[in-house]
């Protein structure tokens, strides 16, 4: 580990007292917003805690789909790739424009019609029995451990380390134990009003430092005379390593020699981005969260508005701190990358921190610091409720069948300390992956899990003839190959630059966006084919669970397995209720966790047959007034129309 004073060698800047005073206050301010909203939240109902009460708005259900998916892994990765490759990584961003109105417009309704908190529950209720809801719960969290939580964390620490000089994993903590407070106690909508601000935060930092970017490099027209010129010294001798690709204005790129082939630009990146928006319980939970379907396709609007922003704000940035820093962004020598940055295999993730370290003043270096843990905080808030409701809901419920309300928010609460610990211990595996590269370890290791995942949502959605053991299997056999590649990927690991390539052809050979496109489809022809030859799903537990009978007024019967398993529950909820006793008196132990964990016992609410069905329908409603669903419609066709533009002018 490099020592804080080579750090400090490479940066003419450091923190002063008014950028620490601006740090504090903002963190103060966000540690108040999460508490007013933790008082707020029905802390004592699932609904509550895990989806706000479903009362959000648009305003924050879009800063929260935004603040949620731009963490401070994308402000480092986003810049670092930029910095390395130019602008094609933008497409992940434009790309993700088209995912969210998708969001809004195909997926949602489907999802708040049948009821459910958790994605792996509406697999449950589609499909019936259990081993689906329970792959899909332990797939996520994986995923979440592998390319969401431990990615922010050691992106934040990039980012402290640089400007600070503190430790690795000094600074995480801290920012963990202010995030943990108030994800812990207040829930969804704690998480949800502290993204708004957080939002407000990192696009008024990003948009002040972009600014200043462009001031000291001469503007865009200087970008692309100069980046081309950013040859770091020393080079590699008879290698290319540290040259610019001649494609780094272009999105679209050679379909073999490019580092983001077309093909794979096209095709893969719009699975991936249609998998993270549309069928990962991290996005989809804030808009399960929404008022009504008027509010879940705002929030989709708007954060598609925010999503054009990144191309501009981080990725040219990191283009311009290449430019400026060229030596210590660009370094290709691993020597110098390990004095640099600490990192062997390339220091282009240092480019966005370099920045604000060395062009932001005083004062507004700390806003932008704070902006940089806005990002961390709201990302890491955003995985922990997530996974804290998968785990919840979809495990903890299949092994405590009988668990009362106040089991299941305490449980949620712990697990979100176990996914710290486990994540903080797979920071250094990824650290010399992908050449260095965050964002491509981000998109390779979702490349190599995600697509299956897709294939079952879309055919769940669209094609009623899947059935159970076609998504199982297409899913299980996505996945078994989808690890293969994964485990001789980070067998391997990526040469270092002058390095030969040893590695199989299947690696070197086929870039990881292509195998996403045809781990995609190999998965849906798995599902359709083995739901072909096996016995189709009953109609009548299908109401509501498509795209086509989403509107449904029919009464949904359930499967076999559904009723019995909700006789089990009740019978051991009946059970417990029994063994406590008439009075109902807790024990002292358990009302000293629930203080700690912020839960609050709800009140007995008596309710009639009646006033169940009429709470059920207003929780399925997705029907919409004509005229603001016309508004919504020529927003998203505005939005649509910006995104082509923008591919347009930049292919």
């Amino acid at each position: 580990m490099t020592d804080n004073s080579t750090i400090k060698a490479f940066s003419s800047a450091g923190v002063t007292t008014v950028d620490l005073v601006v740090i504090v206050i903002y963190l103060l301010l966000c540690l108040a917003t999460g508490i007013w909203a933790t008082w707020r939240t029905q802390r004592g109902s699932i609904s509550g805690y895990f989806l706000a009460g479903r009362d959000m708005i648009w305003v924050t259900i879009g800063a929260s789909l935004f603040a949620s998916n731009i963490g401070s892994g994308s402000f480092v990765g986003l810049a670092g790739t930029g910095a390395a490759n130019g602008i094609a990584v933008a497409s992940y961003e434009l790309n993700g424009l088209f995912c969210l109105l998708l969001l809004g417009w195909l997926f949602v309704p489907v999802y708040i019609a049948s009821g459910v908190f958790t994605l792996p529950e509406y697999l449950k209720k589609r499909f019936g029995g259990q081993r689906l809801q329970v792959y899909m719960s332990v797939l996520s969290l994986i995923i979440y451990v592998f390319t969401k939580i431990s990615v922010d964390m050691y992106a934040g620490s990039i980012f402290i380390q640089q400007a600070v000089g503190w430790d690795l994993y000094t600074g995480v903590i801290v920012l963990l134990a202010i995030s943990a407070i108030y994800t812990i106690s207040g829930g969804l909508k704690a998480v949800i009003y502290t993204d708004t601000l957080q939002t407000v935060i990192m696009v008024a930092g990003a948009i002040v430092l972009m600014v200043l970017a462009f001031i000291k490099v001469g503007g865009l027209e200087k970008i692309y005379v100069l980046y081309p010129e950013a040859l770091p010294t020393p080079l590699i001798d008879n290698s290319t390593c540290g040259h610019p690709t001649d494609e780094a204005f272009h999105l679209l790129r050679d379909a073999v020699t490019g580092d983001i082939p077309w093909p794979g630009n096209v095709f893969g990146i719009s699975i991936l981005s249609c998998w993270y928006f549309c069928s990962d319980q991290v996005l989809v939970q804030r808009s399960l969260a929404a008022k009504n379907m008027h509010h879940v396709k705002g929030g989709s609007i708007l954060a598609a508005y925010l999503k054009i922003l990144p191309l501009f704000t981080t990725v040219f940035p990191g283009m311009i701190s290449r430019i400026l820093y060229t030596d210590q962004i660009a370094c290709v020598d691993p020597a110098v990358c390990k004095i640099v940055c600490d990192n062997e295999a390339g220091c282009t993730n240092i480019a966005y921190p370099k920045l604000v370290v060395e062009l932001m003043p005083e004062g507004l270096r700390g806003l932008m610091l704070a902006a940089m843990m806005a990002a961390l905080m709201s990302s890491l808030t955003s995985v922990f409720n997530s996974s804290s409701t998968i785990f919840t809901m979809d495990i903890w419920k299949r092994i405590r069948a009988g668990a009362s309300d106040g089991e299941l928010l305490v449980v949620g609460r712990i697990f979100i300390i176990a996914l710290v610990v486990i994540s903080i211990i797979w920071i250094p595996v990824l650290q010399a992956s992908q050449g260095g590269q965050l964002f491509n370890y981000i998109q390779s290791v979702t490349g190599y899990l995600a697509p299956p995942v897709l294939s079952l949502f879309l055919l769940a959605m669209l094609w009623k003839r899947t059935n159970e053991k076609g998504a199982f299997w297409g899913s299980i056999c996505g996945l078994i190959v989808g690890l293969v590649r994964m485990g001789l990927d980070f067998g391997y690991g990526s040469p270092k630059c002058g390095e030969e390539d040893t590695r199989p052809s299947v690696i070197s050979k086929v870039h990881f966006l292509h195998f996403t496109i045809f781990l995609f489809f190999f998965s849906m022809i798995v599902t359709i084919v083995v739901s072909l030859v096996t016995k189709p799903v009953d109609e009548k537990h299908l109401i509501r669970l498509t795209w086509w009978s989403r509107h449904s007024t029919l009464t949904r019967e359930p499967y076999p397995e559904e009723i019995l398993w909700e006789e089990k529950s009740e019978r051991l909820k009946a059970s417990q209720a029994l063994k406590k006793g008439t009075t109902g008196e807790i024990p002292t132990w358990r009302k000293v966790v629930y203080m700690i964990c912020g839960y609050e016992k709800p009140k007995e609410i008596t309710r009639t047959e009646e006033e169940k069905l009429e709470q059920i329908r207003l929780l399925t409603h997705i029907k919409e007034d004509p005229n603001w669903k016309l508004f919504v419609n020529l927003n998203a066709l505005l939005l649509m129309c910006i995104g082509i533009f923008m591919w347009s002018f930049f292919a």
